[in-house]
C-alpha cells in the first residue's frame, strides 16, 4: 500500500540534504577564493622582493617603461576595481584609458620626428634676421589646435558606459603627465617605439589580470537577517509543495 507520510518524509529529507550540499558548496567556493587571493598576495610579495635586485634591460626604452608602470599600474588597478556594478563599466574604462594613452603619445611622436629632421629651434630663431616662409601646395600640412593652444588626448568613445568614461577621465588625469615625462626622456627612435608599443600592451594585459581577479573576489553582499529570511521563504515553499502532494 502506498505510504503518503513516508513519501512526504523522504521529500523533506532529500530537500534538507540538497540545501546542506548547496551551503557546503558555497562555503567551499568562498574558501577556495580566499586561499587563491592569499596565494596571489604571497606571489606579489615575492615578486616585489625579487625586483629589489633590479635587472636592467637591453633597451633604455624598456627600463624607462618599467619604472613608469610601477607608478601608474597601482593607480589603474585601484580605480578599475571600484567599478563593480557592471562589466560594461570596466570595459568602457579600459577602452577610454588605452585610447587616451595612444592619443597622448601621438603628438610626442610627431614632435620627436620633426626635431630629428633638423628643424630650427627657438634659440636659433633669435640669431636669424629674416626667415623666409614657404607655403606648400598641401593644405593638409596645416595643424589646427584648440583655442587654448592645447590638444586634449582624452576623448569620449561613442556607445561606451558613461560611468566607465567618467572614471577613466579622472584616472587619466592622474597619470598623463607621468607618461609624457617618461616618453620625453627618450631620444632614440627604437626606444620610443618599444616604449609606446609595450606600454599599450602591458596596460591591456594588466586590465585582463584585474578582471580575472575581480571575478574571483566579488561576492554578493549578505547578512544574517537576509539569510534567515531566505531560509524561511524556502521552508514556506516546501510546505506549500507538501500540501499540494497531500491533496
Amino acid at each position: 500500500m502506498f505510504d503518503r507520510e513516508q513519501m512526504i518524509e523522504e521529500i523533506r529529507i532529500r530537500d534538507m540534504v540538497a540545501r546542506a550540499v548547496r551551503v557546503r558548496a558555497k562555503k567551499l567556493r568562498e574558501s577556495i577564493a580566499k586561499e587563491e587571493n592569499e596565494l596571489r598576495n604571497i606571489i606579489r610579495g615575492l615578486i616585489q622582493e625579487a625586483s629589489s635586485d633590479k635587472v636592467q634591460h637591453r633597451s633604455t626604452g624598456i627600463n624607462v617603461l618599467e619604472d613608469l608602470l610601477k607608478k601608474i599600474i597601482p593607480v589603474l588597478e585601484q580605480d578599475y576595481k571600484m567599478l563593480t556594478t557592471d562589466a560594461k563599466q570596466r570595459r568602457s574604462f579600459s577602452a577610454h584609458i588605452v585610447t587616451a594613452v595612444q592619443n597622448s603619445l601621438s603628438p610626442l611622436d610627431i614632435t620627436k620626428a620633426a626635431n630629428s629632421k633638423g628643424m630650427i629651434s627657438v634659440d636659433e630663431i633669435s640669431d636669424i634676421d629674416e626667415i623666409e616662409v614657404v607655403v606648400g601646395d598641401d593644405e593638409d600640412a596645416f595643424i589646427d589646435i584648440d583655442a587654448d593652444g592645447e590638444e586634449t588626448p582624452f576623448q569620449d568613445l561613442e556607445g561606451e558606459d558613461r560611468t566607465g568614461n567618467n572614471f577613466a577621465q579622472a584616472t587619466f588625469d592622474k597619470i598623463e603627465t607621468q607618461i609624457k615625462d617618461a616618453f620625453s626622456l627618450l631620444g632614440n627612435e627604437e626606444d620610443q617605439e618599444l616604449f609606446s608599443t609595450y606600454l599599450i600592451t602591458n596596460i591591456k594585459l594588466y586590465f585582463d589580470m584585474f578582471e580575472d581577479e575581480l571575478k574571483d573576489s566579488i561576492v554578493e553582499p549578505s547578512n544574517d537577517e537576509y539569510e534567515e529570511e531566505k531560509a524561511s521563504d524556502e521552508d514556506t515553499n516546501d510546505e506549500s509543495d507538501t500540501e499540494e502532494l497531500e491533496l
